[in-house]
Protein backbone atom coordinates (compact mmCIF):
# COMPACT_ATOMS: atom_id res chain seq x y z
CA UNK A 1 0.00 0.00 0.00
CA UNK A 2 2.69 2.50 1.02
CA UNK A 3 4.78 1.58 -2.03
CA UNK A 4 1.83 2.31 -4.32
CA UNK A 5 1.24 5.69 -2.68
CA UNK A 6 4.91 6.68 -2.92
CA UNK A 7 5.03 5.46 -6.53
CA UNK A 8 2.07 7.59 -7.58
CA UNK A 9 3.38 10.61 -5.67
CA UNK A 10 6.75 10.27 -7.43
CA UNK A 11 4.96 9.86 -10.78
CA UNK A 12 2.96 13.07 -10.22
CA UNK A 13 6.12 14.92 -9.08
CA UNK A 14 8.00 13.69 -12.16
CA UNK A 15 5.32 14.93 -14.55
CA UNK A 16 4.77 18.22 -12.69
CA UNK A 17 8.50 18.99 -12.47
CA UNK A 18 8.92 18.04 -16.13
CA UNK A 19 6.15 20.47 -17.07
CA UNK A 20 7.73 23.12 -14.83
CA UNK A 21 10.83 23.06 -17.04
CA UNK A 22 8.77 24.80 -19.71
CA UNK A 23 6.84 27.06 -17.34
CA UNK A 24 9.56 28.65 -15.17
CA UNK A 25 11.27 31.73 -16.50
CA UNK A 26 15.00 31.05 -16.02
CA UNK A 27 17.57 28.50 -17.02
CA UNK A 28 18.59 27.73 -13.44
CA UNK A 29 15.03 27.08 -12.32
CA UNK A 30 14.48 24.91 -15.40
CA UNK A 31 17.64 22.97 -14.52
CA UNK A 32 16.45 22.37 -10.96
CA UNK A 33 12.98 21.36 -12.17
CA UNK A 34 14.53 18.88 -14.61
CA UNK A 35 16.71 17.46 -11.84
CA UNK A 36 13.66 17.06 -9.59
CA UNK A 37 11.78 15.34 -12.40
CA UNK A 38 14.58 12.84 -13.00
CA UNK A 39 15.00 12.15 -9.27
CA UNK A 40 11.27 11.40 -9.05
CA UNK A 41 11.59 9.07 -12.06
CA UNK A 42 14.53 7.36 -10.35
CA UNK A 43 12.47 6.88 -7.19
CA UNK A 44 9.63 5.38 -9.25
CA UNK A 45 12.07 3.00 -10.93
CA UNK A 46 13.50 2.04 -7.51
CA UNK A 47 9.99 1.21 -6.33
CA UNK A 48 9.63 -1.11 -9.32
CA UNK A 49 12.53 -3.13 -7.82
CA UNK A 50 15.00 -2.05 -10.51
CA UNK A 51 17.58 -0.83 -8.03
CA UNK A 52 20.52 -0.46 -10.40
CA UNK A 53 18.64 1.55 -13.04
CA UNK A 54 16.95 3.71 -10.39
CA UNK A 55 20.17 4.61 -8.59
CA UNK A 56 22.05 5.21 -11.84
CA UNK A 57 19.23 7.46 -13.10
CA UNK A 58 19.27 9.53 -9.92
CA UNK A 59 23.08 9.80 -9.76
CA UNK A 60 23.55 10.55 -13.45
CA UNK A 61 20.85 13.17 -13.67
CA UNK A 62 21.82 14.96 -10.46
CA UNK A 63 25.45 15.12 -11.62
CA UNK A 64 24.40 16.23 -15.11
CA UNK A 65 22.25 19.03 -13.73
CA UNK A 66 25.03 20.07 -11.33
CA UNK A 67 27.48 20.29 -14.23
CA UNK A 68 24.92 22.25 -16.25
CA UNK A 69 24.38 24.73 -13.41
CA UNK A 70 28.14 25.19 -12.90
CA UNK A 71 28.71 25.82 -16.59
CA UNK A 72 25.79 28.23 -16.73
CA UNK A 73 27.31 30.33 -13.97
CA UNK A 74 30.81 29.99 -15.43
CA UNK A 75 29.98 30.99 -19.00
CA UNK A 76 27.13 33.42 -18.40
CA UNK A 77 29.07 35.42 -15.82
CA UNK A 78 25.97 36.25 -13.79
CA UNK A 79 23.35 34.57 -11.72
CA UNK A 80 21.17 32.81 -14.29
CA UNK A 81 18.40 32.32 -11.75
CA UNK A 82 17.69 36.04 -11.90
CA UNK A 83 17.47 36.31 -15.69
CA UNK A 84 13.93 35.85 -16.95
CA UNK A 85 13.71 33.90 -20.17
CA UNK A 86 11.46 31.47 -21.94
CA UNK A 87 12.49 27.84 -22.29
CA UNK A 88 9.99 27.37 -25.12
CA UNK A 89 10.78 28.60 -28.62
CA UNK A 90 8.52 28.38 -31.68
CA UNK A 91 5.58 27.09 -29.66
CA UNK A 92 3.27 26.19 -32.56
CA UNK A 93 5.79 23.96 -34.34
CA UNK A 94 6.96 22.43 -31.05
CA UNK A 95 3.38 21.57 -30.09
CA UNK A 96 2.71 20.07 -33.52
CA UNK A 97 5.91 18.00 -33.36
CA UNK A 98 5.06 16.80 -29.84
CA UNK A 99 1.53 15.79 -30.87
CA UNK A 100 2.84 13.99 -33.97
CA UNK A 101 5.43 12.10 -31.90
CA UNK A 102 2.76 11.11 -29.38
CA UNK A 103 0.45 9.80 -32.10
CA UNK A 104 3.25 7.82 -33.79
CA UNK A 105 4.51 6.30 -30.52
CA UNK A 106 1.03 5.54 -29.16
CA UNK A 107 -0.04 3.90 -32.41
CA UNK A 108 3.18 1.89 -32.42
CA UNK A 109 2.35 0.60 -28.95
CA UNK A 110 -1.22 -0.27 -29.90
CA UNK A 111 -0.56 -1.74 -33.34
CA UNK A 112 2.57 -3.79 -32.63
CA UNK A 113 2.17 -7.53 -32.40
CA UNK A 114 4.15 -8.08 -29.22
CA UNK A 115 5.92 -11.45 -28.96
CA UNK A 116 5.19 -13.87 -26.15
CA UNK A 117 7.90 -14.31 -23.55
CA UNK A 118 10.15 -17.32 -24.04
CA UNK A 119 12.23 -18.65 -21.21
CA UNK A 120 12.39 -17.43 -17.63
CA UNK A 121 14.04 -14.27 -16.32
CA UNK A 122 17.35 -14.73 -14.48
CA UNK A 123 17.30 -15.05 -10.69
CA UNK A 124 19.03 -11.70 -10.15
CA UNK A 125 17.38 -9.47 -12.76
CA UNK A 126 19.07 -6.27 -11.59
CA UNK A 127 22.52 -7.89 -11.58
CA UNK A 128 21.98 -9.32 -15.07
CA UNK A 129 20.81 -5.94 -16.37
CA UNK A 130 23.77 -4.16 -14.79
CA UNK A 131 26.15 -6.71 -16.29
CA UNK A 132 24.61 -6.22 -19.74
CA UNK A 133 24.75 -2.44 -19.50
CA UNK A 134 28.09 -1.91 -17.79
CA UNK A 135 30.06 -5.14 -18.08
CA UNK A 136 32.33 -4.26 -21.00
CA UNK A 137 32.28 -0.53 -20.24
CA UNK A 138 33.15 -0.57 -16.54
CA UNK A 139 36.78 0.48 -17.14
CA UNK A 140 35.61 3.47 -19.17
CA UNK A 141 33.22 4.53 -16.39
CA UNK A 142 35.93 4.18 -13.75
CA UNK A 143 38.16 6.48 -15.81
CA UNK A 144 35.44 8.96 -16.80
CA UNK A 145 34.12 9.50 -13.26
CA UNK A 146 37.25 11.18 -11.82
CA UNK A 147 37.62 13.21 -15.03
CA UNK A 148 34.07 14.51 -14.58
CA UNK A 149 34.74 15.45 -10.96
CA UNK A 150 37.96 17.21 -11.97
CA UNK A 151 36.04 19.08 -14.68
CA UNK A 152 33.46 20.28 -12.17
CA UNK A 153 36.15 21.44 -9.73
CA UNK A 154 38.08 23.17 -12.52
CA UNK A 155 34.92 24.90 -13.74
CA UNK A 156 34.16 26.22 -10.26
CA UNK A 157 37.75 27.43 -9.84
CA UNK A 158 37.70 29.15 -13.23
CA UNK A 159 34.28 30.68 -12.57
CA UNK A 160 35.37 32.26 -9.27
CA UNK A 161 36.64 35.80 -9.83
CA UNK A 162 38.50 35.79 -6.55
CA UNK A 163 39.33 33.33 -3.87
CA UNK A 164 39.90 33.45 -0.15
CA UNK A 165 43.63 33.91 -0.85
CA UNK A 166 42.88 37.13 -2.76
CA UNK A 167 40.80 38.43 0.13
CA UNK A 168 42.82 37.27 3.15
CA UNK A 169 46.37 37.00 1.69
CA UNK A 170 48.57 33.97 1.10
CA UNK A 171 48.62 33.04 4.79
CA UNK A 172 44.88 33.78 5.24
CA UNK A 173 45.65 36.19 8.12
CA UNK A 174 44.97 39.59 6.54
CA UNK A 175 42.14 41.28 8.47
CA UNK A 176 39.88 42.87 7.39
CA UNK A 177 39.51 41.14 4.06
CA UNK A 178 40.63 43.05 0.96
CA UNK A 179 37.39 43.05 -1.00
CA UNK A 180 37.83 44.50 -4.50
CA UNK A 181 34.08 45.12 -4.57
CA UNK A 182 33.02 46.85 -1.35
CA UNK A 183 29.72 45.95 0.24
CA UNK A 184 30.32 42.20 0.21
CA UNK A 185 30.13 39.80 3.14
CA UNK A 186 32.96 41.48 5.06
CA UNK A 187 31.43 44.98 5.22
Amino acid sequence: MIISVVYWISAVVAVAAGAAVFVVNSMARATYALAASFVAVGVAVLLLAQNYIGVVTILMMVMEMAVMAVYMVMFMGMNPALMPMSMVHDKRHALAAAAACFVVLASGILLTDWPARSGAPPQAVTFALGEELMGPKMLAMVVISPVMVATIVAAVVLAAHRSRYDRFGDDLKHRPARDPQPGGVGR
